[in-house]
């Protein structure tokens, strides 16, 4: 299922050209249109999960490992020094499109904004440290 709101469904429908770079038949990969490097990617889903918490554990178990396959590949052909790969969910984290998608961004050694995707450490203390431990342990 598609949402006719959605400029992901938008492009994945072929209302909006796209520079496609693979596809199959759960995925459509396309180089982003405001890239913060030399071969940003977006892996998307064909059908439409607002999110990581909306997404269908079958296409989940599916994206990592093409994530890793395209990571390779670019890296290859690209001459990339490393590779981030980049989840957002919400509008607190970043999310803009509503459509759960996955960022491959080459990294070079050269670029001017290699800083792009650091954050200053936050301080807890080892009280808070604990706490917060306990209330997200989950057993297997």
């Amino acid at each position: 299922m598609r949402d006719t709101n959605c400029i992901f469904c938008k492009i994945l429908n072929g209302e909006i050209p796209s520079n496609t770079i693979y596809e199959d038949d759960t995925f459509k990969v396309i180089l982003d249109i405001g890239p913060a490097s030399k071969g940003h990617a977006l892996v998307i889903p064909k059908e439409h999960y607002s999110d990581l918490y909306d997404l269908d554990d079958e296409v989940a178990a599916k994206a990592l490992p093409l994530a890793k396959k395209l990571a390779a590949h670019m890296t290859e052909v690209l001459g990339c020094d490393g590779m981030n790969l980049l989840q957002n969910n919400g509008e607190a984290a970043g999310q803009t499109v509503h459509h759960f998608h996955l960022h491959l961004i080459p990294r070079y050694e050269s670029e001017q904004n290699k800083s792009l995707l650091t954050w200053a450490q936050a301080q807890i203390s080892p009280e808070e440290m604990a706490e917060i431990r306990q209330s997200l342990e989950l057993n297997a």
